[in-house]
């Protein structure tokens, strides 16, 4: 379904032809105000048509193929009757990845609180979502749509309804970090404790917690501290962590960070013609998520045996060798050894080997970063 997305956007969105001459630079203006240019984007950016047209057919196709990624990955426990509610999402990008990459949903009755500041974002997004549901068989989603700016320092319910079994967040709070200095630790550290706060008055007392940001090194530290604050509030990770033990890169000083990348060869050819006229390819994509959720629900998964999950890329090292890092109940794990064996390993995957059967007179440690060494074979 993924491959049919930007002719969907074109019949669903149709613009001008004199406008689609402008759509690269409009695009690639929009990039700058997202990132290196983010002081200078006002609240309501995507309410101006031509930004919108552009995140329609590229940011939100990118953000599709992104989380159709991650959430076959997570069982994220929804069943008939359950209530999502998305902060700050957007044009449904969230609701419509869950349709493209969970098939077995779309029969179930669920409810959706889309929360945005944006009305013609959320109106685009049910526009698009209600294209998607006729190519394929009828489904039972009902979309509530609520226009609502996400302020971190209010404490009481956006939605205003019903408490939900899965609260997400993507691509939300770097709004508020990013406009922190790198070495401000507290500051994200508060903004992550004001997130973990503000999901929770949304959740029922069962429920789970996503959240999805880019997977760059400030991201990577959020969702580090993110995991801290929400496990004082008795939500457990769930993934990527094997174990429910303290993060290991958490206010580490070293630029290592947990995240996930792929390559986007599976990614409609429209889509990387488009990137490359805006001068953005994309040959890769990264993200850095939590997924957890309240301490009885995640006991039973916490029981398991620990093996490490791959959290980055792989890299050259010394002698010839190559190197990933990954995450375990001891802590940071540095996999080493010839490249072929470490370029097979997935980032996201697990690797089978239980960290706590190793014996410690044997443990050896990298100097530099101080991760357990595991020779992979």
């Amino acid at each position: 379904m993924l491959k049919n997305i930007p002719a969907l956007i074109e019949k669903t969105f149709p613009i001008p032809a004199r406008f689609r001459n402008t759509l690269p630079s409009d695009i690639a203006e929009l990039s700058k105000l997202l990132t290196n240019q983010r002081g200078n984007r006002s609240l309501s950016y995507l309410s101006r048509p031509p930004f919108l047209s552009a995140y329609l057919r590229y940011f939100m196709p990118w953000n599709l193929f992104r989380l159709s990624f991650l959430l076959p990955k997570l069982n994220l426990s929804l069943k008939e009757g359950s209530i999502i509610t998305d902060l700050g999402c957007g044009p449904l990008t969230f609701t419509s990845a869950l349709w493209i990459a969970c098939p077995e949903l779309r029969n179930l009755n669920l409810e959706f609180n889309c929360i945005d500041r944006s009305s013609a974002a959320l109106e685009a997004g049910r526009t698009f979502f209600s294209a998607l549901c006729e190519t394929s068989e009828t489904g039972k989603w009902k979309i509530n749509l609520i226009k609502k700016e996400i302020d971190l320092r209010k404490t009481t319910s956006f939605s205003g309804r019903e408490k939900a079994s899965l609260v997400c967040a993507v691509n939300v709070f770097n709004e508020t970090y990013d406009k922190l200095s790198h070495n401000n630790t507290e500051g994200l550290r508060q903004t992550a404790a004001n997130a973990a706060q503000l999901m929770q008055n949304e959740a029922a007392a069962s429920a789970s917690i996503l959240t999805v940001e880019p997977g760059i090194p400030q991201s990577g530290q959020f969702i580090s501290f993110l995991r801290n604050e929400l496990q004082k509030i008795n939500y457990l990770p769930i993934a990527p962590c094997t174990h429910d033990t303290a993060c290991p890169l958490l206010n580490r000083k070293e630029k290592r960070w947990c995240h996930f990348a792929f390559k986007t060869d599976g990614a409609p050819k429209e889509l990387h013609k488009l990137s490359a006229a805006a001068k953005l390819p994309k040959e890769r994509l990264a993200l850095s998520f939590i997924y957890a959720g309240n301490a009885a629900a995640s006991e039973e998964k916490m029981k398991k045996t620990d093996p490490i999950r791959i959290i980055s890329d792989s890299f050259p090292l010394p002698a010839g060798l190559s190197g990933c890092y990954g995450c375990s109940k001891k802590g940071l794990v540095l996999l080493t050894g010839d490249k072929t064996s470490i370029e097979k390993l997935d980032s996201f995957g697990l690797y089978p080997y239980n960290v706590l059967n190793s014996e410690t007179a044997e443990e050896q440690r990298d100097t530099k970063s101080g991760a357990l060494i595991v020779r992979v074979k």
